[in-house]
């Protein structure tokens, strides 16, 4: 059985998207979507459907969802419904390719400079954009700071204490809406994997999205920083993060082997492996089977998807006490190796934490520390 995701009945929205991504498996090449499914979207109201176009949003599926609802339900829906998903679509695929020439503009100004550059996070959704545009980049910040102005006229962010901790830098660009989120030198959430960080360029490969190619981080990699932003950061997972990592793992695209070596030498193979298992329970609970996953997977997981619970737009998980646990493991795999530069920065978040906290607390806003 598969261990269920805690799903308020009254988050009609949700249930709808999942049903979408993740129909119920059969024999044929293309998944049915479900005849309730189906009936429940052509009889949708406008206030329900904004509601459903906003989490599909929030969760970065928005293409995707609609693009299935489309497509399985054209018979059952009417001019009007039909028009609204049509209209929702077309508005968010000028946004995606305004973004993506933007993206590859900025690219391939830092290899007419002759700097490494790596997109990560922001293409894993692809035909869904995400809400910002995040780079890698082992180059010099000043080097990047002094391209950025002088290509695009950019201008540079307040940053927080969590930025700073993280080296990345936030770049504002006219006629884009979106910002370029660069990071350099370190990834995770206060700078500490520099391991990770190191190897990344080297391992990444190159895709074609569009009419345009970009070079994406090696499946490894890609999935510990997911994990690192899921799991270690931000205690939640989009829609997004399941769609993607499902899509990887049955294009046979995840070398298992490979992730658990990578994750142990960044000291975060526990947080993948949970990822990697809240991620099957949640498929499972829609389609029916999960992700074909390694039993040295399963056995390295601390919780599954029996831990994870929905609220507030997203699929949250509990900070303590299994969160911390996965937290108190990566410190003390880095202090094992020596790491001591890396432990000590990570040693700063559960302050930088509690700073954010309490700031939200006092002022409505975390804004300047996470």
């Amino acid at each position: 059985m598969p261990k269920s995701i805690a799903v308020p009945s009254s988050s009609k929205s949700l249930i709808i998207l999942s049903r979408l991504l993740f129909p119920a498996l059969r024999g044929d090449a293309v998944p049915p979507i479900a005849e309730g499914l189906i009936s429940g979207i052509a009889g949708i109201n406008r206030s329900d459907f904004e509601d459903l176009v906003a989490l599909a949003d929030s969760n970065h599926v928005l293409m995707r969802a609609l693009d299935a609802a489309l497509k399985h339900g054209s018979e059952s829906l009417d001019n009007t419904r039909a028009d609204w998903m049509r209209t929702a679509l077309a508005e968010e695929r000028a946004r995606v390719k305004n973004a993506t020439s933007f993206l590859h503009e900025v690219c391939t100004a830092f290899e007419q400079e002759g700097l490494d550059v790596t997109v990560i996070k922001s293409l894993d959704h692809w035909p869904d954009l995400g809400s910002d545009l995040d780079l890698y980049t082992n180059a010099d910040p000043t080097k990047v700071v002094q391209l950025m102005k002088r290509h695009f006229q950019a201008k540079m962010a307040a940053r927080s204490w969590g930025d700073r901790l993280a080296c990345k830098w936030n770049f504002l660009i006219p006629g884009l809406p979106e910002s370029v989120e660069i990071h350099m030198g370190r990834l995770g959430q206060t700078g500490e994997q520099i391991v990770l960080a190191a190897r990344l360029p080297r391992r990444a490969r190159l895709v074609e999205v569009g009419e345009y190619t970009f070079r994406v981080p090696a499946a490894s990699d890609r999935l510990m920083i997911s994990t690192l932003q899921r799991m270690y950061r931000h205690f939640y997972f989009r829609l997004c993060d399941i769609v993607d990592t499902t899509e990887l793992s049955e294009a046979g695209a995840i070398d298992y082997e490979d992730l658990r070596s990578a994750a142990n030498a960044s000291g975060i193979w526990e947080g993948v492996a949970t990822y990697m298992a809240i991620v099957s329970d949640y498929v499972k609970q829609y389609r029916g089977i999960g992700l074909n996953l390694p039993s040295f997977v399963m056995d390295a997981a601390r919780f599954g998807g029996d831990q994870v619970y929905f609220a507030r737009g997203f699929l949250r998980v509990p900070i303590l006490p299994q969160s911390a646990r996965l937290y108190g493991t990566q410190l003390t795999g880095l202090l094992r190796k020596w790491e001591l530069h890396s432990s000590a920065r990570l040693g700063l978040l559960p302050w930088l934490a509690t700073a954010a906290a309490v700031g939200q607390k006092i002022t409505g806003s975390d804004k300047g520390i996470w």
